[in-house]
């Protein structure tokens, strides 16, 4: 029976992850995090909710390397799911040391060039180390594969995401980390061969349907992209697109918050509590994630499309669900490959649609039924 920590295992996306684990698979769960009596409390909880007592406690502090080792001995895998990028460096490295395989659910450049610079090491030592896990990143690249998976060429595969989760937004330590990564912003596309220049903005209307319609959405790049024109020869045109939310937000708060950081790049905590502040004021129904894939190519000798979506209320449920859904691969041992690698390329695409729908997420796709025989993608490891 494997044995998942959570580091960070009390806060909203830990929590999320923890009740999925216990729900979907016999993977034995401890909880760890710094604080001991909401700890305790949450794994008695747990225990009450789960039959075999599958649920354990250990205290852990992200800025103590003595406490990760001790906690992560004898365990399979750490899923790190608090905000602790500048404690990567710590939590990286005792999991190499204890030998034992990663997940993180964080954003940052930092952490993935250390990862990156790492990754031989955890290559050599047969670890399965698992990135840029979640919602965004993470299923950008994993919904391009899956409509590659329905079509016999692909050509064309444009991600885009809706986010607003209304007033009852909780303010977590991770704003902290997206104003973090808000530092590194980056905006290229992929058109006709090459990517464009970073700090070129691309926008373009997507039409969400159903009680969202058209939204303005402007171009955001994430890493996971980058291997994709590789793997994919045909492709002409990828990228990954934000929708537009409130005015407030878009044209004030948010210019805002990236000049501030550019003139203080200490000022996250101040920043990031504007910024999620005019997401919970100002934004209007619907309220909910959504991403979706529009792709095209051929299919059975003619022209072919796709389209995925996968939505849901809550963004940190969202991420919960996506991180579990790939595990629950990890468990079978399917994605548990030696090397470094990200989630949206690690993942068996379809199947991690299909375990995500079974955990709670609204996913579907047109057509829902490809016209040929699918095509499995292999996954590709990360540079």
């Amino acid at each position: 029976m494997s044995s998942i920590l959570i580091l960070g295992g009390t806060g909203y996306t830990g929590r999320r992850i923890a009740w999925h684990l216990l729900e979907s698979s016999d993977a034995e769960v401890t909880i760890a995090a710094r604080r001991v009596d909401p700890l305790k409390a949450f794994v008695e909880e747990l225990n009450r909710e789960h039959p075999g007592h599958r649920a354990a406690a250990v205290h852990a502090d992200a800025a103590d390397a003595r406490t990760l080792r001790s906690a992560f001995r004898n365990h399979s895998l750490v899923v790190v799911a608090s905000p602790t990028t500048p404690q990567a460096d710590l939590v990286i490295r005792a999991a190499l040391e204890e030998e034992v395989d990663y997940l993180d659910v964080q954003l940052g450049a930092g952490k993935l060039s250390l990862l990156r610079s790492l990754a031989l090491s955890i290559q050599e030592s047969g670890r399965c180390f698992i990135t840029e896990a979640g919602f965004h990143p993470g299923l950008p690249a994993a919904m391009v594969r899956w409509a590659a998976a329905s079509l016999d060429t692909l050509d064309g595969a444009v991600t885009a995401c809706y986010l607003n989760m209304g007033k009852a937004l909780p303010h977590t330590p991770a704003v902290d980390e997206l104003m973090e990564a808000l530092k590194d912003y980056r905006a290229q596309v992929y058109r006709d061969g090459s990517w464009t220049d970073p700090g070129t903005l691309a926008m373009r209307e997507v039409d969400f349907g159903r009680d969202i319609g058209w939204k303005r959405c402007f171009s955001m790049f994430f890493e996971e992209l980058a291997p994709l024109p590789r793997a994919y020869p045909t492709l002409k045109e990828l990228g990954f697109y934000m929708s537009q939310t409130h005015w407030v937000t878009d044209w004030v708060v948010t210019p805002l918050a990236l000049a501030g950081l550019r003139v203080a790049p200490k000022a996250t905590r101040p920043l990031g509590r504007l910024f999620w502040w005019s997401m919970g004021t100002f934004h209007r129904p619907p309220y909910r994630v959504e991403l979706q894939v529009q792709a095209s190519g051929t299919r059975g000798g003619g022209p072919g499309t796709f389209k995925g979506v996968i939505a849901h209320p809550d963004g940190y449920e969202l991420t919960a669900i996506a991180v579990v859904a790939t595990l629950l691969q990890y468990l079978d041992g399917s994605a548990r490959k030696p090397g470094l690698w990200m989630m949206g390329h690690l993942a068996e695409p379809k199947r991690l649609m299909a375990d995500m729908g079974a955990l709670g997420a609204e996913v579907f796709s047109e057509p829902s039924r490809p016209e040929k025989g699918d095509v499995e993608q292999e996954a590709t490891p990360t540079a």
